[in-house]
């Protein structure tokens, strides 16, 4: 099954079970020791002696995310929750080429091309909802858009206030203000 399918899954159960409200659901990037990830990827080759770190595109970004920040992140949205909403978290970006050097130094990377489904950069408030998006001071709330509207996401359960996000705004991996250096990469990537 496809790795950007399963990831929505979350996101079409919030609407079925909206008025359950016993549920919470967030977007997660990919995290860092998520054994599909890139990281064992890199560091397998790198232990079997790989001459070259294949990159699909040396444009490619990603949010990059700390498995113990992704629970502290969902824990923290239990507190928050009022019932139907999606949390995202903010959280820098990485470059795929600062990750293969922070993994792989000093090896050559060899431009393998973009699978099929995969993109350059990864969307996490995509700017066609932007109307149904708040912004909080640590996290993104996307509202949803097929209940009516007797909630007030501008204040969450904690009493943290939250406003809308511009017109046509987008939170994307490439237009992210805050990347991680090639040193943070590597404390992250022992």
């Amino acid at each position: 099954m496809h790795e950007g399918f399963l990831k929505c899954i979350p996101e079409f159960l919030v609407v079925l079970l909206y008025f359950l409200k016993a549920y919470l659901t967030y977007k997660l990037c990919g995290i860092m020791t998520d054994s599909e990830a890139v990281v064992p990827f890199f560091k397998k080759l790198v232990a079997d002696g790989a001459k070259e770190i294949p990159i699909t595109d040396e444009r490619m970004t990603r949010f990059w995310l700390k498995l113990e920040d992704a629970v502290e992140f969902v824990l923290k949205n239990f507190r928050r929750m009022q019932g139907g909403e999606i949390f995202i978290p903010k959280i820098p970006s990485m470059r795929i080429m600062d990750l293969a050097k922070a993994v792989a130094p000093g090896l050559p990377t060899k431009m393998i091309g973009i699978r099929p489904g995969e993109k350059l950069h990864e969307v996490m408030c995509p700017s066609d909802i932007y109307y149904d998006t708040l912004e909080f001071e640590d996290h993104f709330v996307i509202m949803p858009s097929t209940a009516a509207r007797s909630i007030d996401y501008m204040t969450n359960a904690a009493g943290e206030h939250g406003k809308p996000v511009p017109d046509g705004f987008e939170y994307n991996s490439g237009t992210n203000p805050h990347f991680l250096t090639v040193e943070e990469l590597r404390e992250m990537n022992p």
